[in-house]
């Protein structure tokens, strides 16, 4: 019988530990390595090409989100499945659009968790009802790039036009320039009400 090989990240042990004593009763599946963080398990994912991952979403040094992008980038045929207790909509939706084929609340119990493995290997997407209702109640941010969020966490410290310009060594028209076109991506009207919707949607 061919075993599904699974490899756990999760920062906390105790968690790591107990998904790998409840998966160990299981005849087809095969844990094949844990992770602390979302860096480890892109790199053990290259290492023991795991046909799932059991993705917990705020790690240290790369988040679930990063590492799950990372992984459909370079091990395509691993699949992931987020497990967090963490009820963001935001973090879980970018990981689902990152290429998560599972999202699951930890509060699922064992025999589910077993099943859903078995069904996400196989290839299907499996997304908790409740996870679902979530994402519908509250609709994605805008994703902004790198440098996009750099500029708007200078502006939320106070940074003026020119301190920002001076920071990046670019002008201060082109400050601008990214100012507006973050104000279109978030569609506010000016710096306070990016301000205020970036603190409110924790984007930066």
């Amino acid at each position: 019988m061919k075993k599904i090989k699974v490899l756990i990240a999760d920062d906390h042990s105790i968690v790591r530990a107990g998904l790998s004593s409840i998966l160990g009763f299981e005849d087809d599946i095969a844990v094949v390595g844990e992770a602390a963080n979302g860096l480890q398990a892109v790199e053990k994912s290259k290492a023991v090409r795991p046909d799932v991952v059991i993705m917990d979403l705020m790690m240290p040094i790369m988040n679930g989100a990063e590492a799950t992008a990372q992984i459909a980038a370079d091990s395509p045929g691993t699949k992931v499945i987020i497990l967090t207790t963490y009820g963001s909509a935001d973090d879980i939706g970018r990981a689902i659009e990152a290429g998560a084929s599972g999202a699951l609340i930890k509060t699922v119990s064992n025999d589910e968790l077993v099943s859903i493995i078995r069904r996400v290997a196989n290839g299907e997407r499996c997304i908790a009802p409740e996870i679902r209702k979530m994402l519908k109640r509250e609709p994605l941010a805008p994703c902004l790039t790198e440098r996009q969020r750099e500029i708007l966490a200078s502006a939320m410290r106070g940074l003026t036009n020119e301190d920002i310009a001076r920071q990046f060594n670019i002008t201060s028209s082109g400050v601008k320039q990214c100012l507006s076109k973050i104000y279109v991506k978030l569609n506010v009207a000016n710096r306070a009400e990016a301000i205020a919707y970036a603190l409110h949607k924790k984007i930066v």
